[in-house]
């Protein structure tokens, strides 16, 4: 089970997720309760080790923008948020950066990974970041093909049955792991990890 905790803004924070034993950490480049610089997103990023993905998330801005940004930040992948097309993903082909496609599953979503040139793909509620829950029975016989990630709505209390239902590659979580909008609550981050580490295991 892929693991990815997004919306990191504090060196207490990328320890914890460090610590807990996650596969990805996002920070959030563009407006956001949890935006950073990308100065304050690459001195982050610098302290995370290397077999971890380190993941600049953007949203509302256009392609070029967002590939600047990851850049700037120093980190290894780009998650590009939102109703971005293909053309966006084609643009930013050429840079060295792993491609996330972010989007809600909505009629006519495209499933197969691969299909804008992402190596990633995440289906997250409709608002992004907000903590809303969506219905997984959306995915009943129509469910993603290669490395893809369920987000929206996750918490250590209910990931273990998201796992179960919609048995994603891997899982995101960010406002599921704290305390108030945009502040990390470091023992959450733990028990995130730990039960989708228990649920894929019991799969």
């Amino acid at each position: 089970m892929f693991i990815k905790v997004c919306g990191v803004r504090t060196p207490g924070d990328v320890a914890a997720v460090v610590e807990a034993g996650a596969d990805a950490i996002g920070f959030v480049l563009t407006e956001s309760a949890r935006r950073l610089d990308p100065a304050e997103a690459r001195e982050l990023a610098a302290a995370v080790p290397p077999e971890i993905l380190t993941v600049a998330v953007t949203a509302g801005v256009p392609a070029a923008e967002a590939g600047r940004l990851a850049l700037a930040a120093g980190v290894r992948a780009l998650q590009l948020h939102g109703d971005y097309p293909r053309e966006a993903f084609a643009e930013l082909a050429d840079l060295p950066l792993r491609l996330v496609r972010a989007t809600a599953l909505t009629p006519g979503t495209d499933l197969a990974v691969g299909a804008y040139g992402e190596e990633f793909l995440l289906l997250d509620a409709p608002v992004a970041g907000s903590g809303t829950r969506w219905d997984l029975s959306l995915l009943d016989g129509n469910r993603p093909t290669g490395p893809w990630m369920l987000a929206g709505g996750l918490t250590p209390d209910n990931v273990a049955a998201a796992i179960a239902a919609a048995d994603p590659w891997g899982v995101d979580v960010s406002s599921g792991v704290e305390s108030s909008r945009g502040v990390k609550d470091h023992r959450l981050i733990h028990a995130f990890v730990a039960s989708a580490r228990a649920a894929k295991r019991q799969a």
